[in-house]
């Protein structure tokens, strides 16, 4: 039997949690919340896995959740990827920041991400399902600016963009200059009954990257996070990224077409492609005219 190689990997996310202290019931993709676990990863399964993604050429690795500070194992794991050399994104909700914390996202290396709703802090709090949310991550998103932390702000259009173009004005005028507006995706809990689908998707999922969740599933990426191909805690990386089960997953991502059918931070060689908080021309599949295979208002919905 011939053995595939594996697949070129240049970003790898690492969903540490499924911990958060946010519901944001209407838009989480991941579906988390304060009742949610660390999941099955011990801390050397995540050294493991970051150990094996550097073998496969991975540039940098982004630390998601849920809240990932809220992982005791945290700075840990940010500190293994930073001594295997790679580049390391956090993507925070800025909702309580430790010490700690701060030291380690001022270290050369680590970017710093997190999603603004509005301007308003009712509005705000109505989305994250928290009352103060706003306040707190505002203060932390000020603070970060002080500190000259590189950081990038997603805002979310719900379906209104005024809002949306108010609260990226204020990121602005806070010092922010990474501000990305876009669409929310029909995943996780912004999908209500609705059963996930490939059209919800920017069409770079798989390409030259994964997500391995808090169970040690790897999925195509964070959003896609309904296209699995297997586990960490079962095989390698590479097995993973080896396998048919992988080259299937991958495969049935709508892949856009063309040299600009992209934004320039879209392409594979920017390892923010899957950004759930992507804008234009990344917005999900299901807006986009260029694109291989079927259109998509006519894939069906994968599980």
């Amino acid at each position: 039997m011939t053995i595939e190689a594996p697949a070129k990997l240049r970003f790898l996310s690492l969903e540490i949690t499924g911990r958060c202290q946010l519901t944001c019931p209407s838009l989480c993709y991941a579906g988390s919340g304060p009742t949610r676990g660390h999941g099955s990863m011990s801390d050397g399964d995540w050294f493991r896995t970051i150990d094996q993604a550097v073998a496969l050429g991975a540039e940098e690795v982004q630390l998601i959740g849920g809240e990932p500070t809220l992982h005791s194992g945290f700075a840990s794991i940010a500190h293994h990827a930073l001594a295997a050399g790679l580049r390391v994104r956090v993507y925070s909700n800025l909702v309580r920041i430790r010490d700690e914390h701060w030291e380690l996202l001022e270290q050369p290396g680590v970017r710093l991400a997190t999603t603004y709703h509005s301007s308003v802090a009712a509005e705000h709090d109505a989305v994250t399902g928290r009352e103060g949310s706003h306040t707190a991550t505002r203060a932390n998103i000020v603070e970060a600016v002080r500190r000259g932390i590189a950081l990038k702000v997603a805002v979310l259009d719900a379906g209104d963009p005024a809002r949306a173009e108010r609260a990226r004005t204020e990121l602005a005028a806070l010092g922010v200059r990474d501000v990305h507006v876009g669409k929310v995706r029909a995943v996780g809990n912004a999908a209500s009954a609705a059963l996930p689908s490939t059209a919800e998707l920017c069409g770079r999922c798989g390409d030259q990257r994964a997500v391995v969740l808090p169970g040690g599933e790897v999925a195509v990426c964070e959003i896609g996070r309904f296209l699995t191909a297997g586990s960490v805690l079962d095989d390698g990386l590479d097995q993973v990224l080896s396998g048919p089960r992988w080259a299937e997953a991958s495969g049935s991502v709508l892949r856009r077409t063309g040299p600009t059918a992209c934004h320039p931070d879209c392409q594979p060689s920017n390892s923010d492609s899957c950004d759930p908080g992507k804008n234009d021309p990344c917005d999900p599949m299901g807006y986009a005219p260029a694109m291989t295979g079927s259109p998509a208002a006519a894939v069906p919905a994968l599980l």
